[in-house]
């Protein structure tokens, strides 16, 4: 229906007619109520005989109708006028970005800042929940004053209903072929893939739409047009965007923006348009940016240049030169600090961190964490958090590539590096690594990372070979970044005594320097160095070309969560001011405070009237009067007696700091004990009294021999389980933690461990036999009473179970006992008849009667209790009193009525702008 000049629909009177489409006739009008203009679009008539189609244009134009941004043109109404349906809108002036195209490609800076507001109008949009579906240049006008305005937001979706997502017959753009295929023509060729193989659509579909007009502005040429509609769709199908066409100079970022805009695959195309548009904001913050500059002359051509012109030119570039230096000298007003928390989803509960589990984009945009469910992205701008890779990967050591759109992170299932869009996609291949120790990805495309025992490499982002950076095969390295030169590293190095250092190492000289306690060390352009000792963050000013700390490391004032067996502190710092970190607890504090407590067969807990302190592994005296344990103040280990007869703790005097896995000789005596002191390794012996000299049982190897249980009552021969020098560091930073390990994840990581068992014979120099030595990690040997039989943990299966195997002569036969994949901490009962062992919260007991390889019970739940800590599988937190009744244990004193202890996080706290807190805290001159 064509409406005239000075026809009156309601109050509402025609002056002219503006456009004509397939979803009606747009006019000018005056609103005689108001006395503004207004644009009036007429439905077609036939759409008035549909009460459906009109019922869900209702719906549907109440939604976009509460749109209110000032990029989006207005629906003031829908209103009905003798039959007429047509909608009343916000008038626009100015011209259509289609009119605006045809007059020739935009200037990129322009373009860009048209861009900026499209992409704002879809953000504001798309947060209702509303869907374009036919965004193109004629949709988008452009006024005297450069702004933009997006018409007829979901008038798509509206006028074609929900028929529009399941038959591509039924858009209104497509439905009048015959006479409007100018209009056809235009909105196919803006469609994208799935919206043209007619696929239900969500918001993707308006950024492909997004990256096609860009596109198009910054060539002045239809991207995807054909002759007809059927070409036209095909070559959205099929055809590749030419990105050779692109104006030479474009800064590649917006090639990024492009390439991920238009990927024909919904997974791999952005998915938010938020994303977008932050990276729009950053090309446009700097307007150096927006083009890249030629290569420089080549020298000939320079030499047959007059000397007046190169002095021109010189003084040209002197002056551009000098007001790139002032703008870039130029402050900038700092945004305000923001602190906030991010709660993550019970459904992601955490898993016990072995390795860096999070870190944040270079821009602050984006952050990824590492649950028991995989790998997962949040958008702190947006708020949204959507899973990247799943737990079957095994992915570990999460880092982001500089621009920030891919996310490179260490398969364990696979032993490699990978990496993965941050718009999704398949997880991309780069290298066979062994254990990566922590991972970097520099301004020059180069993925530097750290492997246990091999060094520190690189590899191209895309992949490839890897090559030596560091060779520290002698020790082990951990989060190894390029500082900003390039030709230097900063690294964490774990010294022969167990101690974590920062070191910096020049990649010209090879030298290199150690410069302080702490590890996972950050260099920022504040001037700092922000870096972890304990749980606290330290800071110290750092000149990055000298290689020198320029005064006093000083706390800041913030804790961070790591766990026990890890150098991994769960923090992360992007390059423009975002920090992330799990919260932990001030070193002071960092010790898990426990007291004993007896857990008898039937469950009844019975507390010890002990003072609480960080006790580990209690062993019990031969009558069950005394227990020897080592107690941990998050520095040192030492030994400690507690006499049960008359409640007083006693330390024994070692001569190392660091004891620790103490038993009692069989005759009550003596305590053995491993010690690994300032590279001084082995296992000794001293008086329970504390009296006399300290006796050298076994030393002089790198290995860690951990003395477990008696061959016999005459204490002839000592088992032990060794764990070889390949993976030292794990146990030693396990040893000299605070042992608040969080049930949920009770032995994960020491299951990929090697160790042997053998045993020591005590008189004779301490000469070593071997009984136990295969590729698995088999721990905490048990002779049984009677000496027939060794119980022991192993990971032969695929998963830590509890075996047994004939004593001495182990080859005679062998037999597992549990199925519960993370069983544990084996212990005989007095007389020999059953055999205990953790399993999670539960203590489980079997009958072995005489002959368990043959005659063995079904293992059964003896008794349950929450909160009771399980150091790992090579350490025991329990031991069997004489009388075969209760069990010696430890206990968290939180637990008590009250919350378990130091579990992990279940947040991430967030600071924006955090620069400004660390330069007021640690000025740099």
């Amino acid at each position: 229906m064509t409406l005239s000049t000075g026809t009156k629909l309601a109050h509402y009177e025609i002056t002219s007619q503006i456009g004509k489409g397939g979803m009606g006739e747009v006019y000018q009008a005056k609103d005689t109520k108001l006395g503004r203009d207004v644009a009036i679009k007429v439905l077609p008539e036939e759409f008035a005989k549909d009460a459906d189609r009109v019922a869900r244009f209702q719906r549907e134009a109440k939604l976009l109708a509460s749109l209110n941004h000032p990029n989006i043109a207005a629906i003031h109404g829908l209103e009905e006028v003798d039959g007429t349906n047509f909608l009343v809108m916000e008038l626009v002036e100015g011209q259509t970005l289609d009119e605006r195209i045809k007059t020739g490609a935009i200037p990129v800076e322009e373009a860009l800042k048209l861009a900026l507001q499209i992409s704002e109008a879809l953000e504001a949009a798309h947060e209702k929940g509303v869907i374009h579906r036919d965004l193109k240049p004629a949709n988008i006008k452009v006024t005297p004053e450069g702004k933009v305005k997006v018409l007829d937001f979901g008038l798509a979706k509206a006028f074609a209903g929900e028929q529009a997502d399941l038959n591509l017959s039924n858009s209104p753009t497509l439905s009048v072929a015959a006479t409007q295929q100018g209009v056809i023509l235009g909105t196919a060729a803006y469609m994208s893939p799935e919206q043209a193989r007619g696929k239900e659509v969500d918001k993707r579909a308006d950024i492909w739409a997004f990256g096609v007009v860009l596109f198009e502005m910054f060539t002045g040429k239809s991207l995807f047009s054909g002759e007809d509609v059927s070409s036209t769709l095909a070559r959205v199908l099929e055809r590749e965007p030419d990105f050779s066409s692109l104006p030479s100079k474009l800064n590649p970022k917006v090639h990024d923006i492009l390439k991920h805009c238009l990927q024909k695959d919904t997974k791999n195309r952005f998915h938010d348009i938020a994303d977008v548009r932050l990276d729009l904001q950053d090309i446009l913050s700097n307007p150096n940016s927006i083009l890249i500059s030629e290569s420089p002359a080549s020298e000939p051509l320079i030499k047959k240049r007059s000397s007046a012109v190169c002095i021109a030119i010189t003084a040209i570039l002197s002056i551009l030169v000098s007001g790139f230096v002032v703008w870039k000298l130029k402050p900038v007003e700092p945004g305000p600090i923001t602190r906030f928390d991010f709660i993550i989803p019970d459904t992601q509960e955490l898993m016990y961190p072995q390795f860096s589990m999070l870190t944040v984009s270079p821009g602050g945009r984006h952050f990824v964490y590492i649950s028991g469910k995989g790998l997962y992205l949040h958008s702190i701008n947006t708020k949204e958090t959507r899973l990247l890779v799943d737990a079957d990967e095994g992915p570990m050591t999460p880092f982001f590539s500089y621009d920030g759109q891919w996310v490179g992170y260490m398969s364990m299932t696979e032993s490699s590096l990978k990496r993965i869009s941050i718009n999704r996609g398949t997880p991309e291949f780069l290298c066979n690594t062994g254990s990566c120790l922590g991972a970097s990805w520099g301004e020059d495309n180069r993925i530097i990372y750290s492997v246990a025992q091999e060094g520190i490499r690189w590899i191209p982002a895309n992949g490839g070979q890897p090559e030596t950076l560091v060779d520290t095969k002698d020790y082990l390295t951990f989060h190894p970044r390029l500082l900003p030169d390039g030709k230097s590293l900063i690294y964490t190095v774990l010294d022969p005594s167990g101690e974590y250092q920062i070191a910096v190492q020049s990649l010209e000289s090879e030298t290199r320097e150690v410069l302080f306690p702490g590890d996972c060390a950050w260099y920022l352009s504040t001037g700092h160095l922000v870096y972890a000792l304990g749980n606290n963050l330290f800071a110290v000013p750092f000149d990055p070309v000298r290689l020198e700390v320029q005064g006093d490391p000083a706390q800041i004032g913030i804790s961070v969560y790591r766990s026990e067996i890890s150098a991994a502190p769960q923090y992360s710092i992007s390059e423009s001011g975002t920090l992330i970190y799990m919260p932990g607890i001030a070193d002071e504090d960092n010790v898990a405070q426990r007291s004993l407590v007896w857990m008898h067969s039937e469950g009844r807990e019975e507390l010890v009237a002990i003072p609480p302190d960080a006790y580990v592994s209690p062993k019990l005296s031969l009558d069950g009067n005394k227990a020897v344990m080592f107690v941990s103040d998050g520095i040192d280990t030492r030994l400690w007696i507690w006499d049960f007869t008359r409640d007083i703790l006693t330390p024994l005097p070692t001569d190392s700091s660091h004891c620790f896995t103490p038993i009692w000789s069989p005759d009550g005596k003596r305590i053995i004990y491993f010690s690994y002191d300032k590279g001084k390794v082995g296992i000794y012996s001293i008086a329970a009294d504390g009296t006399g000299e300290t006796d050298t049982l076994f030393s002089g190897t790198n290995s860690f021999v951990i003395p477990s249980s008696w061959s016999d009552k005459d204490g002839k021969m000592l088992l032990f389980y060794e764990v070889p020098h390949e993976s030292p560091s794990v146990i030693v930073n396990m040893l000299t933690k605070s042992f608040s390990m969080a049930r949920s994840a009770v032995l994960s990581g020491f299951s990929s461990l090697q160790s042997d068992i053998g045993m020591l014979k005590i008189e004779g120099g301490g000469e070593k036999i071997e009984l136990l030595k295969n590729n698995f990690m088999e721990s905490s040997p048990q002779v049984s009473p009677d000496g027939q039989w060794m119980a022991y943990v192993s990971n032969e299966s695929g998963s830590l179970e509890i075996w047994i195997r004939p004593f001495p002569d182990v080859e005679k036969g062998r037999c597992m006992v549990s199925t519960g994949g993370t069983d544990s901490q084996p212990v005989w009962s007095p007389e020999g008849k059953k055999l205990y062992y953790r399993n999670g919260d539960s203590m489980m007991v079997v009958d072995v009667g005489t002959d368990p390889i043959n005659n063995l019970g079904k293992p059964k739940v003896l008794f349950q209790s929450e909160n009771l800590p399980i150091e790992s599988s090579i350490l025991s937190s329990l031991d069997i009193h004489p009388d075969g009744k209760r069990f010696l244990m430890l206990k968290p004193v939180e637990t008590m009525g009250g919350e378990s202890e130091s579990n992990v996080p279940d947040k991430i706290n967030i600071v924006l702008n955090w620069f400004e807190v660390l330069k007021e805290k640690v000025p740099v001159e």
